[in-house]
C-alpha cells in the first residue's frame, strides 16, 4: 500500500483540509519517530546478536497469558519485539503511513496513550478469548497498528489507500475488510492452528473503536468517581480526533475576539510549530476552519 505523496483532509469536505503535501517521510512527526527507532532498534540489536534470540525474548518480554502474573511488563513489551524482519518493516510501514496525520490531528501525548492502549488492549484479548485459542504467547505491534489505521480511516474515512500501490481502495473500506478477516480468522482459530495472532489484530480494533467512541464518556466517569472535575487543557478524543458527534452547545458567531485567538494561534504556530498548541488551540482551529469552510453567516 502506498500514499506517500497524498494529501489527508479531515473528513469535513470533500477537498478537505491538507496536513501539508509531499511525502511524510518530510513530515515525520516525533512520536512515530520514536516508535520506529525503537521498532527497529530492538530488531537490530536482536539480529545483530546483542540480544538473546526471538524464543528467548518472547519468554522473557512478550505477552504470555500463563505468565501474566508474573512477568506483568509483557503487556507493554511485547509491541516491540518482532519474530523476524518482514513482521517488524510490514507493522513500521503502517505506522509511517498511517501515523503521521493521526499524530498531527491529535496531539503527541494522545496518540502514543491511543497507540499503547490499543497494544495493551489487543494483549488482553487473549484473556477474553483463551477457551477459543488457548494459552499463548505473542509478539509484535500487530494490535497498536490496527488500532492506528481504525483512527487513521475514522477520521479520514475516504483517503485513497494504494494496495500494491495501483489499486485505490478507501480506509474506511480497507480498515473495514482487515477487521472481517481478523474476526473470520479468529472464529477459525484453534489451539494448535497459525503463527499470525489475528485475535491481537481484532483486539486492537476492538480497543481502538471503544477508545474513539466512548472514551470522553468513561474518562468524564473516571473523574466523577473520584470527585473531581477534569482538569482544563486535557484533551478529549472528540476535540483530538474530530469525532464524537457535534458540540450540543450553541456556537458563537466569529466575531473580533475569535479572530484575536486565530491570530494569537497563528503566530504560535508559526514560532513553535503545530506540536506546540495545546488540546483546546487545536479544537478552536477546527472550529473556526470549519465555520469559514461553510460560507458567510447571513443570518440576522
Amino acid at each position: 500500500m502506498g500514499f506517500a505523496d497524498r494529501v489527508y483532509d479531515d473528513g469535513s469536505r470533500k477537498g478537505g483540509r491538507s496536513f501539508g503535501s509531499g511525502p511524510f517521510a518530510a513530515h515525520l512527526t516525533p512520536w512515530v519517530k520514536r516508535l520506529l527507532i525503537a521498532n527497529f532498534g530492538v530488531y537490530l540489536v536482536m539480529a545483530l546478536g546483542l540480544l538473546p534470540g526471538v524464543d528467548t525474548m518472547a519468554n522473557l518480554f512478550g505477552f504470555s497469558t500463563a505468565r501474566i502474573l508474573t512477568r506483568p511488563w509483557g503487556v507493554l513489551t511485547y509491541m516491540f519485539v518482532h519474530g523476524g524482519f518482514m513482521h517488524v518493516l510490514f507493522n513500521m510501514i503502517a505506522v509511517f503511513f498511517f501515523g503521521p496525520p493521526l499524530e498531527r490531528a491529535m496531539g503527541g501525548r494522545t496518540f502514543l496513550r491511543y497507540y499503547l492502549i490499543c497494544g495493551v488492549g489487543a494483549a488482553l484479548t487473549s484473556i477474553l478469548l483463551i477457551q477459543l485459542i488457548g494459552p499463548t504467547t505473542v509478539i509484535g505491534a500487530s494490535g497498536a497498528v490496527f488500532g492506528v489505521m481504525l483512527a487513521f480511516a475514522w477520521r479520514w474515512p475516504d483517503a485513497p489507500i494504494y494496495v500494491w500501490g495501483i489499486l485505490p481502495v478507501k480506509a474506511k473500506y480497507m480498515v473495514g475488510i482487515l477487521g472481517l478477516g481478523s474476526l473470520w480468522a479468529t472464529m477459525q482459530a484453534t489451539r494448535t492452528g497459525g503463527g499470525v495472532a489475528h485475535w491481537a489484530h481484532l483486539g486492537g480494533l476492538v480497543t481502538g473503536f471503544i477508545y474513539l467512541r466512548y472514551g470522553d464518556a468513561i474518562a468524564g466517569r473516571w473523574y466523577r468517581l473520584r470527585g473531581k472535575h477534569r482538569p482544563s487543557g486535557v484533551s478529549t478524543v472528540s476535540h483530538s480526533i474530530g469525532i464524537g458527534g457535534r458540540s450540543k452547545r450553541p456556537e458563537k458567531k466569529a466575531g473580533g475576539d475569535d479572530l484575536d485567538e486565530v491570530d494569537r494561534i497563528l503566530d504560535k504556530i508559526r514560532e513553535q510549530g503545530m506540536d506546540a498548541l495545546n488540546p483546546r488551540e487545536r479544537a478552536f482551529l477546527d472550529t473556526m476552519s470549519r465555520k469559514y469552510r461553510s460560507g458567510p453567516d447571513t443570518t440576522a
